[in-house]
């Protein structure tokens, strides 16, 4: 691409940026067609109207796509692995339960909030709130029996802020990639950030939706899961393999910030071996390797059975992961066809924020086709170049990322499927769950995007 000079202005180019989008959200929205699908077809045709010489097109889609799908795809893949070997475990269960026996029945919601905060780490948001839901259930039925959204809502909304903030979670991992922005600072801002956007928008918002809108407890999972096993690991076993990760990931990033500072020598061998085990991949497949043995060896889980377990958890992310890496093809297009250094241009000259324009994108993303991780992917590929030719440090980069997951959140409706999860398992109708989870969406967006764009200007 060295020999390619683009020679249109920068109207054409955002016209051919804006048209782009539309057509993703038209071939998604109406026809239904697949994501992955989708943005494949929408990169080829924008390198082909950029002019982008046609002997490239392919090598830049396949080298973009690539880039972004090998990082993304074995965090995601280990994540996932990691939340599944919880889950089967019974870990779920034994943590939940133990939380609410400490904190007592009045905070019983608030103990099932920092549970699924706790679960939403590496526990994806369908499969975390199915997993919670029978204890959620079980609980509200003990305490009342007509307040389910009273405990369902803040679970839920837990699941969500870790969902959409915290790697490995597919969308921050991907706009991370995307965005060239530091993993372990966007864990630490994510996490700053995660709990009291979850505090107001979920716990609250709970107890308030919880009192206004009474509603029975479904019988959907009210009854003893039969199938969880007979011998769970211990809380503190949980707790450990859930803070193993994030406790490597910032000794990675604690040691590149010393290294920075001058107080350690990065190329001592101590310092090196330090890092490249506090790399986010290697951090959770050590993870990973610990939890097979804690919650799968030692509980007789073995051979083949393990080896389903784990396998079990790979179908599920196959077609986020890719997704995520036709997202990052869709970026190097702008990024190589000079879209990308024309919004720069664009937005410096209208005086919006680069901040404000990657929330505001996403924004508009998520509510015309639904997909959190589509909005998020779509809109960290059109931003990306901007912020490459930006003088962004690396703590506001990953602000800039989460403030991207932060609009790709934004009032989920009718086209999420998040919203019929949530509705239709906590027994709600399409008006209630509006009325609930659609504004519990929208508070968590804006109330995220609030506090990142305060750390942004402070830093």
């Amino acid at each position: 691409m060295e020999d390619f000079t683009q020679t249109l202005g920068a109207g054409p180019l955002l016209g051919i940026a804006a048209a782009a989008i539309a057509l993703i959200l038209v071939l998604v929205i109406r026809f239904k067609l697949h994501a992955f699908l989708t943005l494949i077809i929408v990169s080829l045709l924008t390198a082909l109207a950029t002019g982008i010489p046609l002997d490239q097109i392919v090598p830049t889609l396949v080298t973009s796509f690539g880039n972004t799908l090998g990082p993304v795809a074995l965090l995601i893949g280990l994540g996932a692995m990691l939340g599944k070997l919880i889950e089967h475990s019974g870990g779920a269960r034994v943590l939940a339960e133990k939380l609410v026996s400490v904190f007592g029945e009045d905070r019983a919601a608030f103990a099932l909030g920092v549970a699924s905060l706790m679960l939403g780490f590496p526990i994806f948001f369908d499969a975390g709130l199915v997993v919670m839901l029978p204890i959620i259930f079980a609980v509200a039925r003990r305490l009342g029996g007509n307040n389910v959204l009273l405990y369902g809502i803040p679970a839920a909304a837990a699941f969500s802020v870790m969902h959409v903030f915290l790697p490995p979670h597919p969308g921050p991992v991907a706009a991370t990639e995307l965005y060239d922005a530091n993993l372990g600072l966007v864990l630490l801002i994510g996490l700053a950030i995660a709990l009291p956007v979850w505090y107001l928008s979920g716990y609250l918002w709970g107890k308030r939706v919880g009192k206004k809108y009474p509603l029975p407890v479904p019988a959907l999972f009210g009854e003893v899961d039969q199938d969880q096993p007979s011998n769970p690991p211990s809380v503190r076993t949980v707790i450990l393999v859930l803070l193993l990760p994030l406790v490597l990931i910032f000794m990675n990033t604690g040691l590149d910030a010393a290294e920075a500072a001058g107080a350690v020598d990065g190329s001592a061998l101590w310092v090196q071996g330090l890092t490249l085990v506090g790399t986010s991949g290697i951090a959770l497949l050590i993870s990973v390797l610990v939890a097979a043995v804690v919650l799968g060896t030692r509980r007789g889980e073995t051979g083949t059975a393990l080896e389903k377990v784990l396998d079990s958890s790979l179908g599920p992310v196959a077609s986020v992961i890719l997704i995520t890496g036709a997202g990052g093809m869709f970026g190097g297009v702008l990024r190589a066809s000079g879209i990308g250094d024309a919004l720069a241009t664009s937005l410096e000259d209208i005086g919006l924020p680069v901040i404000a324009a990657a929330y505001l994108i996403a924004v508009v993303l998520r509510l015309a086709q639904g997909s959190a991780t589509v909005a998020l992917v779509t809109a960290a590929g059109l931003m990306a170049p901007a912020v490459a030719a930006g003088d962004f440090s690396a703590l506001q980069i990953a602000c800039i990322v989460l403030a991207t997951a932060a609009g790709s959140v934004f009032a989920g409706h009718v086209n999420d499927s998040g919203f019929w999860l949530v509705g239709r398992l906590m027994g709600m109708d399409v008006k209630t769950t509006l009325k609930t989870w659609t504004v519990q969406q929208a508070l968590e967006s804006v109330l995220a995007f609030v506090l990142i764009s305060v750390i942004f200007v402070i830093v």
